[in-house]
C-alpha cells in the first residue's frame, strides 16, 4: 500500500479524512519486535470486526506507526472511537482514519490489479475461514455474536459459562471470590504481553501468568476480590480472536 496514508501523526487532521476501512495508529512503542506488535494490533482490534490486514514497516519513517484494514468502515469507525488513546505496551495510541488506501482494498474495489496466484490464495483463505465461521455457528456455541468487550456491555457470567461448548471448560464447582483469575479459551497464538495490554486497564493489576505447557488458559492477578472482580466483569466474552471469547473464573486456591 501506499504507506504516507497516515498522514504523519497530527491528530488535528482527523476531520479532513473521509472515514473508511482502515485505519492509522501511531504514538506505538518503538521497541516491540514488528510480528509482535502485529500480532497484538490484531487481538486487541478484533473484537470490531472482520481485519483484512495489518500493516506494519521495520523502516525509520514508519516506525512507531501502523495500519489496520477492516472489511468494513462501520469497523473501523467503531474501533477508532473505542480505541482512542488505549493505553498500547504504556503509550496511548493516536489512531485516525488512513488518507489513502492500502491494496487489499484497492484490489477489492478493482482498482488495483495484484498477481493472480495471490489473489487465488486470498481467496481460498477467505473461503476456508467462511468455512471454519460456519462451522462455529453450527456448533451452536452461542458465543459468536460480538460482544463489546471491555468498554461495553457485559454478558451474564452464568450465561458465558454454561453457553454450550464452553461448559465442559468450567471447573466442577465454582471458586470463591478472590484475587487471582483464571482465563480460559485463550487462542494459542497469546502472549503474556497482549493479555497485560488488555487487563492493566483495570485497577489493582498486578501481573498475568500463562503456563506453557497448557495453552490456552492464564492466570491474572490483583490486589484484591474486589478489583479482580471489576476486571472479570469488563473482559469476560472479550474476543482476542473472533473464534475466542475469553471465559474467565475467579481461580481456586
Amino acid at each position: 500500500m501506499s504507506t504516507d496514508g497516515g498522514g504523519g501523526g497530527g491528530g488535528g487532521e482527523t476531520p479532513t479524512v473521509p472515514p473508511n476501512m482502515t485505519i492509522y495508529i501511531n504514538n506505538l512503542n518503538e521497541k516491540i519486535k514488528l510480528d509482535e506488535l502485529k500480532k497484538s494490533l490484531h487481538a486487541v482490534f478484533s473484537q470490531f470486526g472482520k481485519i483484512l490486514e495489518v500493516l506494519a514497516f521495520k523502516t525509520l519513517k514508519h516506525k512507531g506507526q501502523a495500519w489496520v484494514v477492516f472489511q468494513d468502515v462501520s469497523s473501523a469507525t467503531e474501533a477508532l472511537k473505542r480505541m482512542q488513546g488505549f493505553p498500547f505496551y504504556d503509550k496511548p495510541m493516536r489512531i485516525q482514519y488512513a488518507k489513502t488506501k492500502s491494496d487489499i482494498i484497492s484490489k477489492a474495489d478493482g482498482t488495483f490489479t495484484p498477481r493472480e496466484r495471490r489473489r487465488r490464495h486470498d481467496e481460498r483463505a477467505d473461503r476456508k475461514k467462511r468455512e471454519q465461521h460456519h462451522d462455529a455457528n453450527q456448533a451452536g456455541t452461542g458465543l459468536n455474536s460480538a460482544y463489546s468487550g471491555a468498554y461495553g456491555a457485559v454478558p451474564p457470567l452464568a450465561q458465558m459459562a454454561y453457553g454450550g461448548g464452553a461448559k465442559s471448560m468450567l471447573p466442577e464447582t465454582p471458586a470463591l471470590p478472590n484475587n487471582i483469575l483464571f482465563v480460559q479459551n485463550l487462542p494459542h497464538e497469546t502472549t503474556p504481553m497482549m493479555l497485560q495490554m488488555l487487563f492493566c486497564q483495570y485497577p489493582g493489576f498486578k501481573e498475568v501468568r500463562m503456563v506453557e505447557a497448557k495453552p490456552g488458559i492464564a492466570f491474572v492477578e490483583y490486589g484484591d476480590d474486589m478489583q479482580s472482580t471489576v476486571a472479570m466483569q469488563g473482559l469476560q466474552g472479550f474476543k482476542i480472536t473472533q473464534q475466542n471469547p475469553m471465559l474467565i473464573t475467579y481461580a481456586k486456591k
